[in-house]
């Protein structure tokens, strides 16, 4: 059951969460898609291998195709099985029952049915009806039925003929769904772009610029149609192939040497029961998530001193991934992306690269999911459990210049990292959860993939402020962005009686006569009582440290 004593945190890019625990640790010495994944990790020509020797080498890096038909959850956690599913797809009154409970989100006649299903009984426990506001995420049918609506728009046919574009050539997709004001309330709708994909398979660099129709999902209709680019050329083509075998010429460096770290006597991990991962002083539950692609539960440190497993957090996960763009015109206003909760991390990652995505040695996880008729769904190697020794330094110490001793003593930074990718549209999210035997857990996510671009009249830059962004091409406009990570982080620090701390540093004056100095650092401890109170801005003449307590 889910826990009360939850906080969100919004960082951008990149997260580091401190795990204080009260004590010294002291650090301790499938299934490949096409053919364009058959590239060593390397960037330099010379080391491309051929196609049988490439897939020879990722044939012995991926894990063996499992067979998840008969599996039986170890674990409360656990994710849903492939029986569990296909239970709440073909359940009846009067069916036998099963131990877990299932939510299910359902449409019907335009409302929002939010069902939970004892998976025990085979009954309905809880039916809520949302008529109103907030919808499920956007699924595979929903982008693919929206998508091919325009094809079938007189204004849309007649505009696509006048830029001169084969409706072969294009591509249409809906942005994240979003709410576009009181007009369109009640309604499930989105907004659908085009793009030309001519001589090149990175259509995102050749947008169909002002051409928008905002798409009622239930109907199928078009409810509103913008044509306001047509004297905006579509961009070209030249050298958008991103491809590693599209490349025509080397690049201007020195060529890397394959690098690889070996483990002679195998990972130090293991995993048990599917999800239970043992590392080091570590023990946690990792599994894949629809939404939240991967969440980290039951986490526990072992102390260094008396080995008692101590707990550290009962859930963390990516609860949203928002990305606003700055530009007010008709066709870019509504792009505020909710990459989690519109397209899901864990239905937007697709198998993860051995070798290139994940190092020799990794352990894969696979994600299990409902399609939108019901049915289970596989997504292979979704998940990659690896460790990583990059030259860092745990730890060092040396001494010998004013004692009797000669000491050098230096101890390597091992750690555990547990990653996913996920590919949403023109973007790639790298979430990386790193354990290091000091007890600490960094949160990192790294950014991939290419820009969402505006086309533009423009071939050279004119005055900055009448873009909305630089000019990073011809007819091309990045548009200025950000990307926020929100986390749910359920700390369970020793127990779930937990207080947030905000630490700041602030100037204290010396009284009168109490010392030659005149000012000086002092800690100001503050308890966060509401989630407001734990808001922290960050400052860099404001410096502050927060822990759990």
């Amino acid at each position: 059951m889910e826990k009360s004593s939850c906080i969100h945190f919004c960082f951008i890019s990149y997260l580091v969460l401190f795990i204080v625990v009260g004590s010294w640790y002291r650090s301790t010495n499938s299934s490949l898609p096409n053919s364009t994944l058959q590239t060593p990790w390397s960037t330099s020509k010379n080391r491309i291998f051929s196609n049988s020797k490439a897939s020879s080498v990722l044939e012995t890096q991926a894990q063996t195709s499992i067979d998840h038909s008969a599996e039986a959850p170890h674990h409360p956690l656990d994710p849903l099985t492939v029986q569990e599913i296909n239970k709440v797809l073909k359940w009846s009154k009067g069916d036998a029952l099963l131990p877990r409970k299932a939510q299910v989100l359902a449409l019907l006649n335009g409302q929002s049915h939010v069902l939970t299903v004892d998976l025990d009984s085979s009954s309905i426990t809880s039916h809520a009806i949302n008529s109103s506001s907030g919808y499920p995420m956007l699924s595979v049918d929903d982008i693919l039925a929206a998508s091919k609506v325009p094809f079938s728009n007189a204004e849309f046919n007649k505009s696509i003929a006048a830029r001169g574009v084969p409706s072969s050539d294009l591509i249409c997709l809906p942005p994240s769904a979003g709410w576009f004001g009181p007009n369109e309330e009640g309604k499930r709708v989105v907004k659908v772009l085009c793009y030309s994909k001519e001589s090149t398979p990175n259509f995102y660099m050749r947008p169909i610029e002002g051409l928008v129709m905002t798409v009622d999902l239930d109907t199928l209709e078009v409810l509103k149609f913008s044509d306001t680019g047509r004297e905006i050329p579509i961009p070209k083509s030249t050298d958008t192939d991103y491809r590693y075998t599209a490349q025509t010429k080397e690049p201007q460096m020195e060529p890397l040497n394959p690098i690889s770290i070996e483990q002679p006597k195998g990972p130090s991990f293991r995993v048990e029961d599917g999800h239970i991962v043992k590392w080091a002083n570590w023990v946690f539950h990792l599994k894949a998530d629809h939404r939240a692609g991967l969440v980290i539960s039951r986490v526990m440190v072992r102390d260094s001193e008396n080995g008692e497993l101590r707990d550290v957090m009962y859930k963390g996960f990516a609860s949203e991934f928002f990305v606003p763009y700055m530009d007010l015109d008709e066709s870019w206003y509504f792009k505020s992306y909710m990459d989690a909760g519109e397209y899901g991390l864990g239905m937007s990652a697709l198998p993860l690269v051995p070798l290139n995505d994940c190092p020799r040695h990794s352990y894969y996880m696979d994600g299990i999911f409902a399609t939108p008729d019901g049915n289970p769904f596989v997504q292979p190697n979704m998940i990659c459990l690896f460790e990583r020794y990059a030259g860092d330094i745990s730890w060092r110490h040396s001494e010998g210049l004013l004692t009797d001793f000669q000491i050098r003593e230096a101890r390597p930074k091992v750690t555990l990292v547990a990653r996913m990718a996920a590919s949403v549209g023109n973007y790639d999210y790298i979430f990386d959860w790193e354990f290091q035997t000091d007890g600490l857990i960094n949160v990192k996510v790294g950014l991939s993939g290419m820009l969402m671009v505006k086309g533009s009249p423009y071939h050279q830059a004119p005055n900055q402020d009448a873009m909305s962004g630089p000019l990073i091409s011809e007819n091309l406009i990045g548009v200025v962005h950000d990307h926020f990570v929100t986390f749910h982080l359920d700390m369970d620090i020793d127990g779930a009686n937990n207080s947030f701390v905000n630490v700041n540093l602030v100037k204290e004056r010396s009284l009168p006569g109490e010392s030659p100095r005149k000012s000086y650092l002092k800690a100001k401890r503050k308890i966060a009582k509401t989630e407001k109170d734990a808001q922290i801005k960050l400052k860099l003449y404001d410096p502050s440290r927060v822990s759990y307590d």
